[in-house]
């Protein structure tokens, strides 16, 4: 089954590396997921600017700093650039755009999106704006958008980056996307806890060794050190992480 991801951005080129190279290049050309092929649709913005010059933006009403994203350029985006130009229904989409209004992005969110969208029984597709300037017109909020997702309390110039961020992480729990089955389950976040320690050849670095119980082919042992650090490092690093369990 084929699952598009459709992108509006007035800088498609920001996709190009995201698109060609690593894990993520693989799977959206085919060679990891099993069942399932993804693919991202860039919509230009520009394409469907009203005047010569391409304007996306104009200055806002009442004053104050900076431009903002109109709201008519944006909803030919959506209508002519996606439901036109694809044959889908409004309602076979849901548009998310990244910003401070939204619930912070995390593991179980991308798990959920992954889940929700990029599986075999969904046939909604996600539809991502990326915002610049000092926002968007807030009509087309209201009337489009059906949900915010937020990174963290920063400021970016632009929603490319978010967005390319929300995808990279809600991609690795596509059955295949990563090759090996267990690799996002055992990595940090998934069970509350920082992900263990991690070592490789040499030896010997610098006056450091390798644990010695990574080595000695004990699986039992090796599992225990690795619960046991990953709670280690956990309290050290990023002790907020328990807290939250415990909350729950």
């Amino acid at each position: 089954m084929k699952k598009r991801v459709f992108i509006l951005s007035i800088f498609p080129e920001y996709f190009n590396s995201f698109q060609e190279m690593g894990i993520i290049s693989k799977a959206l050309n085919g060679e990891r997921a099993k069942d399932i092929e993804i693919s991202l649709e860039i919509i230009n913005i520009r394409d469907f600017a009203k005047n010569n010059y391409k304007s996306v933006d104009d200055y806002p009403y009442g004053g104050g700093a900076g431009m903002v994203m109109k709201a008519d350029v944006l909803a030919d985006a959506i209508n002519l650039g996606i439901l036109e130009e694809y044959k889908i229904k409004r309602e076979n989409i849901h548009i998310i755009y990244p910003g401070p209004r939204g619930k912070t992005f995390h593991n179980k969110k991308a798990q959920a999106l992954a889940r929700e969208y990029f599986s075999t029984n969904r046939s909604t597709e996600l539809v991502f704006i990326c915002g610049r300037y000092e926002g968007v017109d807030e009509r087309f909020i209201e009337n489009y958008v059906d949900e915010h997702i937020s990174l963290g309390d920063f400021i970016l110039t632009g929603g490319e980056l978010a967005v390319m961020s929300i995808l990279d992480a809600s991609f690795r729990f596509v059955e295949g996307f990563l090759g090996n089955r267990k690799s996002h389950i055992e990595e940090s976040f998934q069970n509350k806890n920082i992900e263990y320690p991690q070592y490789t050849r040499p030896l010997e670095f610098e006056g450091k060794t390798v644990p010695e119980v990574l080595s000695n082919g004990h699986h039992k042992k090796i599992e225990d050190f690795k619960l046991e650090k990953g709670i280690e490092f956990t309290k050290k690093f990023r002790p907020d992480l328990l807290e939250e369990k415990s909350v729950e």
